[in-house]
């Protein structure tokens, strides 16, 4: 966060007056509020400017920051050898980067609090009226790791399947918090590899007159099909995501839940 420096001179400017008298003595407690201030002066953070865009997919598809505690956790994921509990284990850290990484790219205000000292501090809140939307089933495997950061947050469910016969993917079930058209949607699904799912169920906010502006899709793994696929369906849509590859480790939802 930087800082407007300021220029000091040996001399103070001709219209400055000097006290006539003998300053009265600042308190203990005033340095100490005054050492906590924020410096106003300092511009706040670009919410997206610590992700990484990746190239053809548009401003709004980014990856998390990639380092070797991400890379480690990619490698659990998709080592066959690695067991269910290991896997859920270091699956839900995972989760929790991206859901933080999603948090950050939500709205947010200016709030004023008093610390229990006395002193006020200038800080923040996020604006209430936001949710979290699950594509069952792989996509509950988040809901923990959103709950863990927001323990009130409203959620909803969309089962999207594939028709045995034309494999095309169709809305099975969908509930959502009955104002969902005025809040901003986290839409967690950890695996794509077509995108079609996806494409389904952003239809179905659509369809309940969501903005395409106010999906953040929280995602773990993509392939460059899916990216492009949904780049391409919904330009404004934010997606998020810890990995573009032409693998996608598939068998996420069923080795999470034990079904494999």
């Amino acid at each position: 966060m930087g800082t407007m420096s300021e220029v000091v001179t040996s001399r103070p400017p001709a219209f400055e007056k000097k006290a006539s008298g003998p300053q009265a003595p600042i308190s203990d407690k005033q340095k100490s509020c005054s050492d906590q201030q924020p410096n106003q002066n300092a511009d706040k953070n670009d919410p997206g400017e610590s992700l990484q865009p990746v190239e053809n997919f548009g401003p709004y598809f980014r990856l998390i920051p990639m380092n070797g505690q991400v890379k480690e956790l990619q490698t659990i994921i998709r080592d066959k050898n690695t067991s269910r509990s290991d896997f859920k284990f270091y699956a839900d850290r995972l989760i929790r980067l991206v859901v933080e990484e999603g948090l950050n790219q939500l709205p947010y205000s200016d709030l004023t609090i008093t610390t229990p000292t006395g002193c006020t501090y200038k800080g923040l809140q996020f604006v209430k009226g936001n949710c979290g939307v699950a594509i069952v089933r792989s996509g509950e495997a988040m809901e923990q790791g959103l709950r863990s950061c927001c323990r009130s947050i409203r959620l909803g469910k969309i089962l999207v399947e594939s028709d045995l016969d034309t494999h095309e993917a169709k809305v099975v079930y969908a509930k959502f918090p009955e104002d969902i058209s005025q809040r901003k949607v986290l839409l967690m699904y950890p695996i794509m590899s077509s995108g079609n799912t996806v494409i389904k169920a952003v239809h179905v906010l659509q369809e309940h007159a969501v903005d395409e502006a106010n999906i953040i899709l929280l995602n773990l793994f993509s392939t460059p099909a899916a990216a492009r696929t949904i780049t391409s369906a919904f330009p404004k849509m934010h997606i998020l995501t810890t990995e573009v590859h032409s693998v996608a480790p598939n068998h996420f939802g069923q080795k999470y839940f034990g079904t494999d």
